[in-house]
């Protein structure tokens, strides 16, 4: 840990320490055998369980990351739980890769969990229509894509559905027809969202797995991702506008990994708005390797010249750690620091009653809204 400096990670680590432990020492060679007794006999406290660190940070409102195919009988169980909502949030990547050697098998769980056999193309969408429902009527607010290179060819469902039918017999696809059925159906889905009144996010930009070796030996998500260098705005911008032509493009937050596409999502949010929503596309938050303090110093400044810093809804947090909330200190306080030194500089008035409103609206009520 102290050879981490510059790195988020000191910081996060303190924060969590102090926040819920109380520990205000670093973390190092001498200190860390009592903390991790501390800290050890703490966590087997109900103080720390799940729900009452939920309740200690005044959580009112948390959205976990679903398959289409979960039964989701974990947050049938936390339907009665007042003091604060857990939504599913649908994640249907698998049905995306098209590519990939289990999608054959995951459209067998698909057809299981929906209730309808798959025999076709139509039916394949029928049944994602059906698991939007189900999600739809267990609070789902949200819909999550992880694309590591956005991808637009435009085509019919009749040719989507050949490709589709030539996968599930076993068939190599083709680059192209690939990214045909992708787009077909993810422009399916995003109406699906629409109708739901979701928010479609996409986290655009890593390329996964790069070190071969670590990859048969781990798996994958095991630590080998890095940035992508792809283009971007031809093809987002011809997916977003395919669905805004039918007047089905549904609120939406766009992220990219790679912080040289800042200023093509900044301006092509721009692009989209309307419908009485302040902020219906969404430049999103700086995320993983740009969540640090220059990252997201970087993503809001290039918001705030680009478009408009006053709508956006701030921090998103997809750590498996529920200590992780302090990473939403985390970004407060960059957010307040960024604001102050515009006041200094005289690029923003001293009115401590508007700053107050930037501040609440962007890390909380945006995000409500």
């Amino acid at each position: 840990m102290p050879q981490t400096l510059g790195n988020p990670l000191y910081h996060w680590t303190h924060l969590e320490l102090k926040n819920y432990f109380g520990i205000d020492e670093l973390l190092n060679e001498e200190t860390a055998p009592w903390i991790w007794e501390k800290t050890e006999k703490m966590l087997q406290e109900d103080a720390l369980s799940a729900r009452n660190i939920l309740r200690k940070d005044k959580v009112r409102f948390v959205g976990t990351t679903d398959d289409p195919t979960d039964d989701l009988e974990a947050h049938r169980k936390l339907r009665d739980v007042e003091d604060f909502t857990v939504s599913p949030s649908f994640r249907p990547d698998p049905g995306l890769h098209i590519e990939k050697s289990d999608f054959t098998e995951w459209v067998r769980k698909l057809s299981v969990s929906s209730g309808l056999n798959i025999d076709s193309y139509e039916d394949f969408l029928r049944a994602l229509e059906s698991r939007v429902q189900y999600f739809d009527e267990l609070g789902c607010r949200s819909s999550d894509h992880g694309i590591s290179t956005m991808f637009y060819e435009e085509g019919t469902k009749e040719e989507a559905a050949v490709v589709f039918e030539k996968r599930m017999n076993g068939e190599e696809l083709k680059l192209k027809e690939a990214d045909l059925y992708r787009t077909f159906t993810l422009v399916a889905l995003g109406k699906m969202y629409a109708e739901h009144d979701w928010v479609m996010q996409l986290h655009m930009g890593p390329k996964r797995n790069n070190n071969t070796r670590k990859f048969h030996q781990l798996g994958g998500d095991s630590g080998f991702d890095s940035i992508n260098d792809t283009k971007l705005a031809q093809p987002l911008g011809a997916f977003l506008d395919t669905l805004e032509k039918d007047e089905k493009l549904p609120k939406t937050v766009l992220y990219s990994l790679n912080p040289n596409d800042n200023h093509i999502l900044a301006s092509m949010a721009g692009n989209f708005q309307g419908d009485g929503i302040r902020g219906k596309v969404q430049f999103g938050t700086a995320w993983w390797f740009n969540d640090t303090i220059d990252g997201m110093e970087n993503q809001m400044k290039t918001l705030a010249n680009i478009g408009l810093i006053s709508n956006f809804i701030g921090m998103l947090t997809d750590s498996r750690s529920f200590l992780s909330f302090s990473r939403h200190e985390y970004f407060r306080r960059i957010l307040c620091n960024l604001i102050g030194s515009w006041v200094d500089k005289g690029l923003a008035p001293n009115d401590h009653e508007l700053l107050r409103q930037y501040v609440e609206n962007i890390c909380y009520y945006n995000a409500e809204t």
